[in-house]
């Protein structure tokens, strides 16, 4: 059975329980202790599996821990990466802040025979770092425990890839600024959920148990103050697009959306 289709029938089941994004709270603390299986190492053992089987070329492509049999394209984020090669004459230096255990990295790699010099390092939690250096880093792709590390072994990157994490950053706006100031001459928001209102939201996320038992805090952020936030750091916005993915809060559809920024 395709496990795209059966994924699908999975969630639609699942519509309509106690899954997905509930609350309005005060504060990541007061999200935290609403929380179960928070930092659960169970979870990296699942991701480690499912990329690790990517690796090997038994399955296409993972996300969340969930294996696919086909590719899963954000065509948005590969047309940007392709003009970015061409702009670089073939080169693409990525720095993955979140980037799991390479998600994005096994997604992308179509472009990849286009280029000559490739660089994919992805920032993690210490222990989704050390994994990705132990099992699934290769040649190009590497792992570290923070930016300014992948920077120091790797040199300047060019482009950010925030992928979905900003959500899951108790302060996201901080980390924006201190990312900014890193000499990235694009900076990618991708793929990302932002609350429906002009105002920040904390929530806590149930993810259903047929990928993982948790359930963590997750923000809704002000699209417009993030986008206003890169843009007083001297970059402008160059592209801005909706994603195949969406997410129900309070019943109302959610699109996840993507910027591109640039460097003036």
């Amino acid at each position: 059975m395709n496990l795209i289709i059966a994924i699908k029938d999975k969630l639609k089941q699942l519509r309509g329980r106690d899954y997905g994004w509930r609350g309005n709270y005060k504060s990541w603390n007061d999200a935290i202790a609403a929380c179960v299986g928070y930092n659960d190492p169970a979870i990296l053992d699942k991701v480690i599996a499912a990329a690790s089987a990517v690796k090997r070329g038994e399955a296409a492509y993972e996300r969340d821990s969930v294996l696919f049999n086909e590719v899963q394209y954000s065509y948005p984020l590969l047309n940007t990466l392709q003009m970015i090669v061409e702009e670089q004459e073939q080169n693409l230096s990525v720095l993955d802040f979140g980037g799991s255990l390479g998600s994005s990295y096994f997604q992308n790699r179509i472009l990849f025979k286009n280029v000559k010099n490739l660089t994919w390092s992805v920032v993690e939690q210490e222990n989704f770092a050390e994994a990705g250096k132990k099992l699934i880093a290769d040649e190009y792709l590497s792992f570290y425990n923070s930016a300014e590390k992948a920077i120091a072994t790797k040199g300047k990157h060019d482009v950010l890839l925030l992928s979905c994490v900003l959500p899951y950053i108790e302060k996201p706006y901080d980390l924006v600024l201190h990312l900014s100031r890193l000499g990235f001459r694009y900076i990618i928001i991708e793929n990302t959920y932002f609350n429906n209102e002009n105002k920040d939201r904390l929530t806590v996320q149930k993810v259903p148990p047929f990928i993982y038992k948790a359930s963590y805090p997750a923000w809704f952020l002000n699209y417009e103050k993030v986008r206003e936030t890169l843009i007083q750091q001297d970059y402008m916005v160059i592209n801005e697009y909706n994603n195949d993915s969406f997410l129900f809060l309070d019943g109302k559809k959610i699109v996840y959306k993507g910027i591109v920024f640039k460097k003036k």
